[in-house]
């Protein structure tokens, strides 16, 4: 049978050839790719890195910070920095969802986007800021230096209605968090993994109360009990009181897995930490991840790389915001 390249002569073929090539590089363009700003802002990726530990010495938080605008913006829709907006007049701000209650150091994050403004205006979005520092503040916080892709725009719109659809509650079941990651392409062993983000940073005593008060969790290590009970002596704290308690007493601020060897010492602060030990789906992965923290690290870095890259906007969607807490004018 004849090729039905035998249709087309020579330079029909070049040019249909040249067509598919522009087609390629167009629609590549649009997706996210590693280096995306080698060429119009080739300092882009170091200047984020050089302001993360710039930060992260002045104010040693941000870098748990970074990590969590990770999560709390790329849940909900997209990783479009929607976590970002303040309240307007037309939409309130995902900020005020109970579900990021807690969530700060975000003017740190208008630091970034001056650094780079001043380099690159108008070039490098405030999504991308929010994937670069959390992939250096997993550097600032002992953990591995992940490859992140970059090309996302930044959205014109909070999703203030969507949070609690998108981020699970402390609270919840696990079947319930399991099925919120799967939905955004992240297996069980990637959400026990991710989950291991607790392992540093602290927890608001409003959420952990109801394990103390009236009685106390009987899944609770009496002794890591009597400790909670110190951090947060009444049942009714004040949220705007800095009254806290750390996951992870050893090694508060290194991604590691004593979280994993917590939670299996019943040390875990919130119900879903200790529902990872309590679900068989989820036990076996807490199991390999408290004895070896060298895999934990490796999945935890395969996980937020999915999580990054949840439905970006880009190409000639959205736009790229001068500053980060509002859409453009």
């Amino acid at each position: 049978m004849a090729s039905n390249n035998q249709h087309f002569s020579p330079s029909s073929r070049f040019i249909i050839l040249i067509l598919a090539l522009l087609l390629h590089i167009h629609y590549a363009k649009s997706d996210l790719q590693l280096n995306y700003y080698s060429e119009s802002c080739p300092r882009a990726e170091e200047i984020v890195k050089e302001q993360v530990i710039k930060l992260y010495h002045k104010h040693g938080n941000t870098a748990v910070s970074w990590i969590r605008n990770l999560f709390h913006d790329c849940m909900v829709k997209s990783c479009d920095a929607s976590i970002l907006l303040d309240t307007t007049k037309g939409q309130k701000s995902e900020k005020t969802s109970q579900r990021n209650f807690g969530m700060r150091n975000f003017k740190y994050i208008e630091t970034i986007k001056e650094a780079l403004e001043n380099e690159c205006p108008n070039t490098v979005s405030c999504a991308d800021i929010v994937v670069l520092s959390a992939r250096d503040g997993v550097v600032m916080l002992g953990g591995p230096h992940i490859e992140m892709k970059t090309g996302r725009r930044d959205s014109k719109d909070s999703y203030l209605t969507e949070v609690e659809n998108f981020i699970p509650n402390h609270n919840d079941s696990m079947s319930f968090v399991l099925s919120r990651f799967q939905s955004v392409g992240v297996d069980t062993e990637g959400t026990v993994a991710l989950l291991g983000a607790h392992t540093v940073g602290r927890v608001h005593c409003v959420n952990l109360v109801h394990r103390l008060y009236p009685t106390v969790d009987p899944t609770l290590d009496p002794d890591y009990a009597k400790y909670l009970k110190g951090r947060c002596p009444t049942p009714n704290p004040d949220p705007e009181a800095v009254e806290y308690a750390r996951n992870d007493r050893v090694t508060p601020m290194v991604l590691d897995n004593v979280y994993y060897k917590n939670i299996l010492s019943n040390k875990g602060l919130l119900i879903v930490d200790q529902q990872l030990v309590s679900d068989p789906t989820t036990y076996p992965f807490v199991e390999k991840f408290a004895n070896d923290n060298g895999y934990f690290q490796s999945q935890f870095a395969k996980a937020l790389i999915i999580l990054s890259e949840n439905s970006p906007i880009s190409g000639d969607k959205g736009e790229i915001r001068k500053v980060c807490r509002h859409v453009n004018k």
